[in-house]
């Protein structure tokens, strides 16, 4: 019975990565914690579209979910040992990495300005 219900489970988490945009924010979650609107910010879609990916995710048990004051935050479920075998076959999306970094740093420095008022 083990069996069959870790084949189920293999086919969902297969299903869930049968999409470009959620493969995209799985290489994104590879090396931090991001929230909504980081991802948003990168993909260049909607709040409630993220939203949408990061439930499929969270669901199959790729991504794991932490609260932190108004914003959750996302990362890689590193207990589930598919991650594990997966994570070498994404690409790392290099616009992306670099979108990202760009818009952290600016999220940074406005941080930063508004704790100096």
């Amino acid at each position: 019975m083990d069996e069959m219900q870790d084949l189920e489970t293999l086919v969902e988490e297969l299903k869930v990565l049968g999409d470009k945009t959620r493969l995209r924010i799985i290489s994104l979650l590879r090396n931090q914690e991001l929230c909504v609107c980081d991802l948003t910010e990168v993909l260049g879609i909607s709040q409630p579209g993220v939203s949408q990916h990061m439930r499929r995710l969270r669901q199959s048990g790729l991504v794991k979910e932490r609260r932190g004051g108004q914003w959750t935050y996302y990362s890689l479920n590193g207990e589930n040992p598919f991650i594990g075998i997966i994570l070498p076959m994404i690409p790392r999306i290099k616009e992306d990495e670099k979108c990202l970094l760009e818009f952290l740093e600016g999220k940074e420095k406005e941080r930063r300005m508004l704790n100096e008022c």
